[in-house]
């Protein structure tokens, strides 16, 4: 076998293309979206590399158009979660044991394929399956996807070659091992991108997984599986099941072989399993590593030096892109009254040309949320401030699910700043403002500080650098991912790692190389040249 060092393809961001009218990758998608849209298909499960079948079908609607049939998954129990651990025990020597090189050449032709041949397909299961616009699906479903293969690969390299110091005579080594045991993803529905990095990342590290994606998004998950697939993904490494939650809790952690779990979901789920892993603790082999990207109440807070239109354009595209279904979506905005007139008539400008409607109109910059529960959970909210006397609907408030589950881009005005919708994470295309006294800049810092459980992301628009200073300091730990003049989302891997704090999670930073530090056990190695012969040391002598 060749011995010598290799070093990986310089990693870059992929570029986003605009799909503008006439271009090829429009014409590209477009056909995808018909094809998929003409055709009703059927997802099974994939264990050890084979397709596994249920009597138990579920059907799947683009949720911008619920009556369309796209096809169907089978729905797996608890004896297929017990057969993909099977699986990922039996493949985990092999896999571990094979060279970091094989595994990275898997995963950056997957990374070719997502930039290449596989664009449009993964952008229109996307936009279809989770309805998303073709830009938001293009930096999701293709840019970011592509970005983290390449990036992690990268990241690994790095991380392979950190070695301790050595002495003339001891040759010190570090070893980063595989975790002993399997590895579990719980991956959620909004991002194509994080629902395929979950369970690749602990994957490129040498370990095997279980992958339970999130049941609104296995329409697109059976594209990411069969690229990973086509690109050489050795059968047992990722296994793709279609279980419910409690199935694949009961199994897997109560499994000795569990060693870690790759979660992004809701915080309330994430501290249940934190509490049964809790529990279970004695049952495993080794402590489980979880890691977890959870809620988020994100602010944007505008200082009485901020340029109005910014600010506006900021919350528009902050709060209502992907119908604010983004973990870093803005959802709270503190604005000084002295400048709320002009904030006011940027906005409702922005929402006079704003439209909401299906994904293969390309027009429409609003689409569909993601199911009925969240329709019904967010309009619940919305008619709930109706009823309030000391908060108004500003702009929206309307909804219809006859054709699909549209909720207009609605922002609610409160006079108080601990108001339900200033707290409370709703995941949707709602904003709610409140109005500070510029002269009491300060108390609103500890107030936006205080407010929120969650610690995810968050924004200050201010000309004063002083006033940023300031604001950075005193907001250290009320966002993982902080912006200066410019809206708290559209984090781009290898440029800001993404991940928050306190009820948002560990914050292990997707998208960098100290996510890839929790998929390995290290071990040091050191080997003596001259061993001594003698127990005695100098400082016996007489």
């Amino acid at each position: 076998m060749q011995q010598n060092l290799y070093f990986a393809p310089p990693a870059k961001n992929e570029p986003v293309k605009s799909y503008i009218k006439g271009s090829p990758e429009r014409e590209q998608v477009t056909k995808a979206i018909e094809w998929a849209r003409s055709h009703v298909v059927d997802i099974p499960m994939i264990i050890d590399g084979k397709e596994v079948r249920t009597d138990k079908k579920i059907e799947i609607h683009p949720p911008h158009d619920h009556q369309h049939l796209l096809g169907y998954y089978h729905r797996g129990d608890e004896s297929h979660v017990k057969d993909a651990i099977d699986a990922a025990l039996a493949a985990r020597d092999k896999w571990a044991n094979m060279s970091w090189k094989q595994r990275a050449s898997i995963f950056l032709k997957a990374a070719g394929m997502i930039s290449g041949p596989y664009r449009g397909r993964i952008n229109a299961a996307t936009m279809l399956g989770q309805s998303k616009s073709v830009h938001q699906a293009e930096i999701d479903a293709a840019c970011e996807f592509a970005d983290f293969l390449r990036f992690n690969v990268q990241y690994m390299t790095e991380i392979y070659n950190q070695q301790p110091n050595s002495s003339e005579l001891v040759w010190n080594r570090l070893e980063q091992r595989p975790l002993e045991g399997f590895v579990f993803a719980l991956t959620p529905f909004n991002f194509t991108a994080i629902a395929a990095n979950l369970p690749a990342a602990p994957a490129m590290m040498g370990n095997t997984v279980v992958w339970k994606p999130s049941n609104a998004q296995i329409y697109s998950a059976r594209v990411i599986m069969e690229i990973f697939m086509e690109a050489g993904l050795p059968d047992g490494v990722i296994n793709l099941v279609f279980v419910s939650g409690p199935a694949a809790g009961n199994v897997i952690f109560s499994h000795p072989d569990f060693a870690g779990i790759h979660f992004t979901g809701s915080t309330a789920v994430f501290q249940n399993i934190w509490k049964e892993i809790g529990n279970n603790i004695t049952k495993y082999k080794s402590y489980p590593r979880i890691v977890g990207e959870t809620g988020g109440k994100n602010f944007v807070l505008m200082h009485e030096s901020a340029n109005a239109t910014q600010v506006a354009t900021a919350l528009t595209r902050g709060a209502f892109e992907y119908q604010g279904q983004k973990c870093s979506a803005a959802s709270r905005a503190y604005i000084p009254k002295n400048k709320w007139d002009e904030v006011l008539c940027e906005i409702k400008c922005d929402m006079e040309t704003i439209k909401v409607g299906p994904v293969e109109d390309f027009t429409n910059f609003m689409n569909a949320v993601i199911d009925e529960a969240s329709f019904t959970k967010l309009t619940g909210y919305i008619d709930r401030v109706k009823q309030d006397k000391d908060v108004e609907i500003i702009q929206g408030g309307n909804y219809d699910k006859t054709k699909g589950y549209f909720i207009e881009p609605t922002i609610i005005l409160t006079k108080d700043p601990h108001y339900v919708t200033m707290e409370e994470e709703l995941f949707g295309p709602v904003l709610t403002i409140y109005l500070y006294d510029p002269t009491k800049f300060e108390e609103t810092l500890e107030l936006i500080d205080t407010t929120s459980i969650y610690a995810l992301t968050g924004s200050i628009f201010s000309k004063d650098r002083y006033v940023i200073e300031r604001a950075m300091e005193r907001l250290k730990h009320a966002a993982g991912n902080f912006y200066i003049n410019d809206k708290p989302t559209g984090a781009v891997v290898s440029q800001q790692p993404f991940g928050g704090a306190r009820g948002s999670g560990t914050n292990d930073k997707a998208g960098s190389y100290l996510n890839l530090l929790r998929w390995v056990s290290p071990r040091t190695i050191k080997e003596c040249f001259v061993p001594p012969v003698s127990y005695k040391y100098p400082f016996l002598e007489e």
